[in-house]
C-alpha cells in the first residue's frame, strides 16, 4: 500500500509539473549538450521532467514499474552534489558515472 501511495504522489508531481511547464513542453530537451552548470541553473520544471526521465532511463529493464520516492531524492542530490564540483562535465557524462546501469 505504501508503495501504491508513493507511486501516486509520484504520479501526481509529475502531472502537475507537466501541465504547468510550457517552456519544457515546447523545446525539445537535448541532454547530450547540457552541462552540469546548465543543469543547475535550468528552470525547476525543467529539472524535474530531466530528473523524472533520468531515473527510468537509468532503471534495469526487469525493474518493477515503482518509483521509490526516496531513492529518487537521494540520487537528485547526488547529481547535484556532483554537478556543483564538476560544473564543466557533461550532464549525461556525470550521470552515466553516478547511475550506470549494471
Amino acid at each position: 500500500m505504501k508503495t501504491i501511495a508513493a507511486a501516486c504522489a509520484a504520479l501526481t508531481l509529475m502531472s502537475c509539473a507537466v501541465m504547468s511547464c510550457g517552456s519544457a513542453l515546447a523545446n525539445d530537451i537535448d541532454l547530450s549538450a547540457w552541462t552540469c552548470r546548465k543543469f543547475q541553473s535550468a528552470a525547476k520544471d525543467d529539472v524535474t521532467i530531466i530528473l523524472a526521465w533520468l531515473n527510468g532511463f537509468y532503471k534495469q529493464q526487469d525493474d518493477p514499474p515503482v518509483i521509490d520516492t526516496s531513492q529518487f531524492t537521494a540520487d537528485a542530490k547526488k547529481l547535484n552534489d556532483y554537478c556543483t564540483a564538476h560544473p564543466d562535465v557533461g550532464l549525461i557524462t556525470a550521470t552515466d558515472k553516478l547511475f550506470q546501469k549494471q
